[in-house]
């Protein structure tokens, strides 16, 4: 039986999260914790100067840091640290690169206290803990959904607010295979503009440009 509670770094920049964060570790007799911090980018030092177990961490921070740079980062030293990607955005990458940097587990935030921990000791007994799908989210007359991933990777390039051609390059696709994914996007959800479409897709956060390559 384990008598040495875990200790568990928090990452996350916005104070309501991270308080219940805090709450529900110190709730928990197998949990310690030890440090929150608001910005990806001192995690890995963290890690350095102190026995961390777990850590529960945001993917966008403070000072720009993304959470999943800073954990792969921290995998590659520490592979013995879990990770728990924890978000309340939908953005439709960050699942399929968590499993592929090695992250243990992936959490959207629900303010369940009983989900968060449990995924915890899972995640400490050694399980891997991911969602089947991104939250369902309805965009115009569709929703995240409906959407193919090739679609959603020229939505996402639609943010930078690049031409067809830079966006074909970027892809490795036809200018008609672009004009044809924007055109099936616009139908389904029904807007006008492309404008319109980015700045929805954005705001609601179902596509958010990093500038790591994926």
């Amino acid at each position: 039986m384990k008598n040495v509670a875990y200790n568990v770094l928090i990452v996350e920049d916005q104070d309501i999260p991270r308080e219940l964060f805090e709450i529900y570790v110190k709730s928990s007799a197998d949990f310690r914790h030890l440090i929150s911090i608001n910005s990806a980018s001192a995690a890995l030092s963290v890690c350095k100067t102190n026995k961390v177990d777990l850590i529960l961490m945001d993917v966008m921070t403070e000072l720009g840091k993304s959470g999943l740079d800073a954990a792969e980062e921290i995998k590659k030293q520490f592979p013995r640290i879990k990770i728990i990607i924890v978000t309340s955005m939908p953005e439709y990458s960050w699942l399929s690169r968590a499993k592929a940097i090695g992250i243990d587990s992936f959490w959207y935030k629900d303010g369940q206290k009983e989900g968060l921990l449990d995924v915890m000791e899972r995640t400490m007994a050694g399980e891997r803990i991911f969602p089947d799908e991104t939250p369902l989210i309805r965009i115009g007359n569709a929703t995240n959904h409906e959407f193919t991933e090739r679609e959603l990777d020229v939505l996402k390039e639609l943010t930078t607010g690049d031409t067809n051609a830079e966006i074909a390059a970027r892809l490795f696709i036809s200018v008609a295979t672009v004009k044809s994914h924007i055109q099936h996007l616009m139908e389904k959800t029904g807007f006008k503009t492309r404008t319109e479409l980015v700045s929805e897709a954005r705001g609601l956060g179902i596509v958010i440009k990093d500038t790591k390559p994926q």
